[in-house]
């Protein structure tokens, strides 16, 4: 049987990775004038880069020298997609793992959605954080022009009005779902495109599914077995199961 486990930002909570929807989550705490839904934008990218990188810098990449928990190194030799970007799966020794909305220790040249393009490190540990939006504009070469695309980087993560492209590594995601005989969701509200093109898969396939989160959101599917428990309590559940 091949399981395919599909993680969102529950399974790093406790690596005090703040959630999505939360009180305190990435989603619920915006700009001082725009919500997180207009900040982490392409368009906003382009129009302010400099609250937009700031704000990217402030609620996301701090966060990028967090170590990796006990769900992350069971998962470390599962077959997975995450729509995480904080990287943990890789720190926890994944080298599988396919981080299908980016990561925040990587950027891309400014280009147009579906070119191929290079991905490189990111130069967070040059930022001037007494200087932080000047230095960041710098460090992404970005003038009082804006993005130039093929000349500026932007940080390598999928925004709210952009598309899934394979930079992103979705064709290999989409044959993960097609080959798995099984799918696991682990700390996901389903309220990104991905879990639903999973979920579709998974309807069409008649696959067994099994949803794991504290208050999991419930699915429109025959086959799904609910796991009202934090990831760590499910992995401990498992490994009882297997002995």
């Amino acid at each position: 049987m091949t399981t395919l486990y599909i993680t969102g930002a529950g399974v790093s909570a406790e690596s005090g990775i703040p959630t999505f929807r939360g009180e305190d989550g990435f989603w619920t705490i915006g700009s001082r004038n725009y919500t997180p839904q207009q900040m982490a934008t392409r368009a906003m990218y382009m129009e302010n880069p400099a609250q937009f990188l700031a704000w990217y810098y402030q609620r996301f990449v701090t966060y990028r020298h967090h170590g990796p928990n006990s769900v992350h190194h069971w998962l470390a030799d599962k077959n997975l997609i995450t729509q995480n970007i904080d990287g943990l799966d890789g720190k926890a020794g994944n080298n599988t793992f396919i981080s299908i909305h980016g990561r925040i220790d990587k950027m891309t040249i400014f280009h147009e959605q579906g070119e191929s393009v290079s991905i490189v490190e990111a130069p967070w540990e040059q930022v001037d954080e007494n200087n932080l939006t000047s230095s960041l504009l710098e460090l992404f070469k970005i003038s009082s022009k804006g993005p130039q695309i093929d000349r500026s980087f932007k940080p390598y993560v999928l925004l709210f009005d952009e598309f899934y492209t394979e930079l992103y590594g979705i064709d290999k995601a989409q044959k993960r779902m097609w080959d798995a005989s099984k799918m696991v969701f682990m700390g996901t509200s389903f309220s990104v495109n991905i879990t639903q093109m999973a979920l579709d898969v998974a309807r069409h396939k008649g696959l067994p599914v099994e949803v794991v989160d504290p208050s999991p959101a419930h699915i429109i599917h025959d086959n799904v077995k609910y796991f009202p428990m934090t990831a760590k309590e499910y992995i401990a559940h498992a490994s009882e199961t297997d002995t």
